[in-house]
């Protein structure tokens, strides 16, 4: 009777060749639950991610993460990632963070080069602890970022209940930043979604809405494209430092302040954004690739 009510789990009690390890991480309370295929690859499709990801049915995760052996001389791996809805994302701060801590633990250098889809991200761990990633240049022209028709990045022709005029940039992924001055009166889930999916980003975006509380000191809340809102986006408060700097909101270095901790930012004089922060090892684990569809 079980095996018939539950198939897919009944059948993986016994597929032993199936199981294998992962770590849940997380960077600032954006979590992540990652994957070694360096040695071969695993079957991690998108929809095995997705249910992976689900934190009902999963492990549950912001976004599921793979590493893979890079072809690239000097590149110690190419990080794959996933959003929860099997979606790939082309970059992500906190993820790195996470898996360059993991690549030094494994390694006990101080110094990695990560590789994605949108690039390669330079990274060391300092001696607090923390992971310094240079993100890369932030892109600010419209197709770069893309928007679906030529526009001013700076001022954007988008608002929804209580937010307008945001600025855009691309960090290996697309950001819109809404300058706010009381972040806690913004009903994000309820704005964020459409924003997120506006025609005016044809690939989606990741929607920021940020309050300038000092020269140096920015308060960040971001709905992630395919995440929803997270206790943290590294790429998002990169985009913010770089659009607040150039609207003059800010400096080029700055702490930037999310839900789950801070972030420490400079933006560089040859665009380059480096980000600083912590990476957190939650458990360690194993898991039964049989009991999730591929």
């Amino acid at each position: 009777m079980q095996s018939r009510r539950f198939p897919a789990l009944a059948c993986a009690q016994y597929n032993r060749a199936m199981i294998t390890a992962f770590t849940k991480m997380h960077g600032c309370g954006n979590d992540f639950v990652i994957f070694d295929e360096r040695a071969g690859p695993l079957g991690l499709t998108p929809a095995r991610a997705a249910a992976i990801a689900d934190r009902q049915r999963g492990v549950g995760c912001d976004q599921f993460i793979s590493l893979e052996p890079s072809a690239t001389h000097g590149v110690d791996a190419f990080m794959r990632i996933r959003n929860p809805d099997g979606s790939e994302a082309g970059a992500c701060g906190n993820a790195t963070r996470c898996v360059v801590d993991m690549l030094a633990r494994e390694t006990g250098r101080k110094f990695f080069t990560v590789q994605t889809i949108s690039g390669l991200l330079p990274a060391r761990v300092l001696d607090d602890g923390r992971v310094e990633v240079d993100m890369g240049a932030a892109r600010t022209q419209w197709d770069q970022i893309p928007l679906a028709v030529e526009a001013d990045t700076l001022h954007l022709t988008l608002e929804a209940d209580g937010v307008a005029d945001p600025a855009a940039a691309s960090m290996g992924n697309p950001h819109a930043t809404f300058f706010v001055d009381d972040l806690a009166a913004i009903d994000i889930p309820a704005i964020g979604p459409s924003l997120e999916n506006h025609p005016i980003f044809p690939a989606r975006a990741n929607i920021g809405f940020a309050q300038i509380l000092a020269p140096d000191r920015i308060r960040l809340r971001v709905w992630e494209r395919g995440a929803g809102l997270t206790l943290a986006c590294g790429s998002g408060a990169c985009a913010t430092i770089v659009n607040a700097a150039r609207r003059g909101l800010i400096g080029r270095r700055a702490t930037v302040l999310v839900d789950g901790g801070e972030l420490e930012l400079v933006w560089r004089d040859d665009g380059h954004v480096l980000m600083t922060g912590p990476a957190t090892t939650v458990f360690r684990g194993e898991i039964n690739l049989a009991a999730f569809p591929a």
